[in-house]
């Protein structure tokens, strides 16, 4: 998709809210007031190493039809670089306490990659938040450890300690950091070379040169590794009872998507939906297609009937 318009200029009315003393980003749409009380709210959630300009082809289509939300977890994005405990459940809170604050009333969760994986916890913990969620492809962390013998379990702990290391991450960090290497490991990611343009590189470079970013980037690293990062999928999704839609590039390099029908036979709410010549990131790359099948859902699952009054808090607060 090319226009002329800068990514910053195209993904609503950004704002900074400062979340137990860091500063965080979110930006928003507002639906038209025709629809407001009818079309549930939607908070976007992006993947590992993303931000809110990664939903720069999808967040003004939606909120044609839906206030929609995104939000730069921490540690991403614009939101501060801080010096955290980094694992699923820190955003699980982070997403809460944003809802509680700008929203107050329940919404449709979409997350991409760890995304996903935030929004099936979110939706777990507090199911008052949650009336839907949508997920573009689901990592589960718990499967490597799953696929090891016991008695080599240690033995990889050991070896990834010592790669994780502080001074070898941030050497790391410094080096993938660079426009021409982030190029190079998009195109693993994506199916569609032409997606991967000189905005998108920005998107992902610029939150690298923040102050602490190399410190994050380290503990993010380590924090993966770990049996702790995130909840088992196949404990948590079973017990979700609301709608549920799982979509996945057919050419995901990064999370297998023979997944996706192990996922499926787990929750009978969940549907499928594979799309053709993409990868990990069908939002970005083929933003049409994904804009159609979410808004569809949307309409076929989460319209609030006409006594339905619920407010929002307004967030330009």
């Amino acid at each position: 998709m090319i226009t002329s318009v800068h990514w910053q200029q195209r993904v609503g009315s950004q704002r900074d809210w400062v979340w137990r003393g860091w500063q965080t980003r979110y930006t928003y749409f507002r639906a038209p007031q025709t629809t407001q009380d009818l079309a549930t709210p939607v908070l976007l959630l992006h993947g590992f190493g993303a931000s809110i300009g990664h939903w720069r082809h999808n967040l003004e289509v939606i909120g044609q039809h839906h206030t929609v939300y995104a939000l730069d977890m921490l540690g991403f994005g614009a939101s501060r670089k801080a010096s955290a405990n980094y694992k699923v459940d820190l955003w699980v809170e982070q997403v809460y306490e944003f809802w509680q604050t700008f929203i107050r009333q329940p919404v449709v969760l979409v997350g991409n990659s760890i995304g996903s994986l935030v929004c099936v916890a979110a939706a777990a913990a507090h199911p008052e938040m949650v009336k839907a969620i949508a997920m573009i492809n689901l990592p589960d962390f718990s499967l490597r450890e799953e696929a090891l013998p016991r008695w080599l379990r240690p033995i990889v702990s050991t070896v990834e300690g010592l790669v994780a290391s502080p001074v070898v991450l941030k050497s790391l960090f410094y080096v993938v950091r660079r426009p021409p290497i982030v190029r190079k490991w998009v195109g693993l990611a994506y199916a569609t070379p032409v997606a991967v343009t000189a905005e998108l590189v920005e998107i992902l470079t610029g939150p690298a040169q923040d102050r602490g970013a190399a410190a994050t980037f380290s503990a993010l690293f380590k924090a993966m590794t770990s049996a702790e990062f995130g909840p088992r999928v196949k404990t948590v999704l079973p017990t979700l009872n609301m709608p549920l839609l799982l979509m996945w590039g057919c050419q995901d390099r990064m999370i297998p998507p023979q997944l996706a029908r192990q996922f499926v036979a787990l929750n009978s709410n969940l549907e499928l939906v594979e799309i053709d010549n993409a990868g990990h990131c069908p939002q970005d790359e083929c933003p049409e297609q994904v804009n159609q099948v979410l808004l569809d859902w949307l309409a076929a699952k989460c319209t609030n009937t006409k006594d339905s009054r619920a407010s929002s808090l307004s967030a330009t607060t």
